[in-house]
């Protein structure tokens, strides 16, 4: 400083100032990096201590902590939130929090009222994103903070939990309540995931109730076979890699439309607690290295479910019951919609998504099939599809558990034991009913049940209707038990002539597109007929004018050699004021033209000559014109005064020969 104060004094400036100046740059700059200093120890010491977990929507573990998170108290009296009715999160689980604004006077209704045709909206505060919340959780204050990756795209939301310990061991706790609470309350409910063709990933759909085993009504024994096969397929995941057997197993579900073949899917997967994911074999964008990658995803214990098998390739194989299964070629047009519909699955490529090296293991695969004969036997041989089902018409052992499985009767006062046997093992699985049943069905004994229910499988035709068919006229009678047998015969006979005014429509649809087709075909063939007779026409006339106007061009040039010969013998006799003479006849004029024109004219000549007289050959059209130019009559002028000679005697001789 003093020498810094030195050096200034010279130059008479005050040093007081910069000295000052200079005071509080060293002070700040200190105070800025103890400040800095200070900060990083700190976050270094709070990390050391803080452990800190990331949650991604893209995964359970999300959907888990988000619904314990909606149960906890703390969670709704959050000091920013956002109020919203949206209260259903993407697992299909309502999530309300404690802090949901209810109406008094509601409270005693029931909360599952309609209002003009939909449900009453509840008011819920959800805290808002991009805030801290804490919770006390078993002696630990977690920092929670709920923020979106996406905020254009209205979805990507994260989760991140923060919790002072030394251990993880707490997250992890926290972690296994969330899913046991969510896994309880999602017991109930089935999900769905689709196959997303654009990305190659899967997308939640939604959650379906599950539906109880004991509301499919099947042939005795198959449903019973097919639960009892896929439970002893999930248990032996060792026996098969024991063996070296890949751990996968097919389903093929084949039969008439209509008869519950998706039902039992939907059935079993409640049944097992699998998800469902779907794949559409035909979906635009659907391709060879996308199935693999969709394949390759799937979880290890879930059902995989392809629908309508036979009409995967819909540019080869038609829907159609006369349809072999045979590739039918169709004319390929621009505007046809095979080109664009973006599909370039193959069968080999089907093939080795499903028992290929990168095809996952430990899944349930389940195809349906209306017309199994179209189906290649490399895609049903055993190895991919391993239990074939049959699904066909309704039968009257079916109508009968149908009907039933409608209209329950009165339970009947029995020990808890016995009734506790005679209940089905899927019923276990369902909810309890929360809300008061919506229509009044009539209540009857057991055994006016049974009789009703006889009365009206005893009308039903053996494999002549679906089982969908039953159910919808069901539907229609779902609180009329007594006239739903005693209308039964009249609905048959009104189905029946549904079904033959249905089929008549469709054949003479049918014989009319047949019809116009083969006009079509057969006016198709007459414009190529047509064509192709145009363009043989052309061809034959471009040869005759071409043979033409070689045989005139070679007649011309003949011509042209005699006149020169003629012309140059008499005049070596002939002295200087001899009569000369000179020829103005049309011929020798029109071959001056013609030689001017330079075979332009030759061309309209001969076009003309073959309109006038298409019958008569080359040949004779040019001796008629030689003949015409040799018979025209000269005209003579004298020269130098002499007199012409007088004209020859005849026709056909000439001046020249004279």
């Amino acid at each position: 400083m003093e020498t810094f104060k030195n050096m200034l004094s010279p130059l008479g400036m005050n040093t007081g100032a910069i000295q000052d100046t200079l005071k509080l740059v060293v002070i700040g700059g200190t105070v800025e990096t103890a400040r800095r200093a200070s900060i990083s120890a700190w976050n270094g010491f709070v990390d050391s201590f803080f452990l800190t977990a990331h949650f991604s929507q893209e995964d359970y573990p999300y959907d888990w902590l988000m619904h314990w998170l909606s149960k906890q108290p703390a969670w709704g009296r959050s000091r920013e939130f956002e109020i919203t009715t949206r209260t259903v999160s993407r697992n299909g689980l309502t999530q309300s929090t404690t802090g949901d604004l209810e109406d008094d006077d509601e409270e005693e209704e029931d909360e599952d009222a309609l209002v003009h045709g939909r449900r009453k909206r509840k008011v819920a505060f959800m805290p808002s994103l991009d805030t801290t919340h804490t919770i006390y959780y078993r002696g630990h204050w977690l920092r929670i903070t709920r923020t979106k990756r996406y905020p254009d795209y209205g979805h990507g939301s994260s989760l991140k939990i923060s919790v002072v310990a030394r251990n993880n061991d707490i997250l992890k706790k926290l972690v296994l309540e969330a899913k046991r609470e969510y896994e309880k309350d999602a017991e109930h409910r089935v999900h769905i995931f689709m196959a997303d063709t654009t990305y190659g990933c899967w997308r939640w759909n939604g959650a379906r109730q599950k539906r109880p085993m004991s509301s499919i009504v099947l042939q005795p024994g198959v449903k019973d076979m097919l639960l009892a096969d896929c439970k002893d397929f999930l248990c032996s995941e060792d026996w098969y890699a024991e063996r070296g057997i890949p751990f996968r197993r097919g389903y093929l579900l084949y039969g008439v439309p209509g008869s519950g073949k998706t039902s039992l899917i939907h059935s079993l997967a409640g049944e097992l607690g699998l998800d469902i994911y779907v794949v559409s074999l035909s979906s635009k964008g659907m391709s060879d290295n996308t199935l693999t990658t969709l394949m390759g995803h799937v979880p290890s214990r879930c059902i995989l479910l392809l629908e309508d098998l036979d009409a995967a390739f819909t540019r080869s194989v038609s829907r159609d019951s006369s349809s072999t299964g045979a590739p039918t070629p169709s004319p390929s047009t621009p505007n046809s919609n095979d080109a664009n519909d973006g599909s370039t699955l193959s069968l080999s490529g089907l093939l080795n998504s499903l028992d290929g090296v990168a095809a996952a293991e430990g899944r349930l695969l389940f195809a349906t099939t209306n017309h199994i004969e179209r189906l290649d036997p490399a895609l049903s041989r055993p190895g991919r599809m391993d239990v074939w089902v049959n699904f066909t018409h309704a039968t009257k052992w079916q109508a009968e558990g149908i009907f039933k499985c409608f209209f329950p009767s009165k339970p009947v006062a029995s020990p808890s034991s016995t009734s506790q046997e005679k209940i089905d093992v899927s019923q276990k699985n369902l909810p309890l009913p929360k809300r008061r049943p919506g229509h009044a069905i009539p209540v009857l004994e057991e055994a006016e049940i049974a009789e009703l229910a006889k009365r009206f499988a005893d009308a039903i035709p053996e494999g002549e209707l679906s089982v969908a068919a039953l159910q919808g006229y069901l539907l229609k009678n779902k609180v009329r038990p007594r006239e739903c047998v005693d209308e039964v015969g009249d609905w048959i006979i009104q189905e029946r002539e549904t079904r033959e005014k249905l089929k008549k429509e469709k054949a003479e649809r049918e014989a009319k597109e047949k019809k116009e087709l083969a006009e079509e075909k057969e006016r198709k063939e007459k414009e190529e007929k047509a064509a192709k007779e145009q363009d043989e026409r052309e061809t034959r006339e471009k040869l005759e004018k071409r043979d033409r106007a070689k045989s005139k061009k070679a007649h011309r040039a003949e011509t042209v050699m005699k006149l020169e010969g003629a012309t140059a013998a008499p005049a070596s006799s002939t002295p200087a004021d001899a009569v000369i003479p000179v020829v103005h006849s049309e011929s020798a004029s029109s071959s001056e033209s013609d030689t001017s024109n330079g075979g332009i004219e030759a061309d309209t000549e001969e076009s003309m000559t073959s309109e006038e007289e298409p019958d008569k050959p080359a040949g004779a059209t040019s001796d008629a014109k030689e003949q015409q130019q040799t018979t025209a009559k000269d005209k003579w002028i004298a020269v130098k005064g002499h007199q012409p000679p007088p004209p020859p005697p005849s026709s056909s001789s000439s001046p020249l020969d004279s």
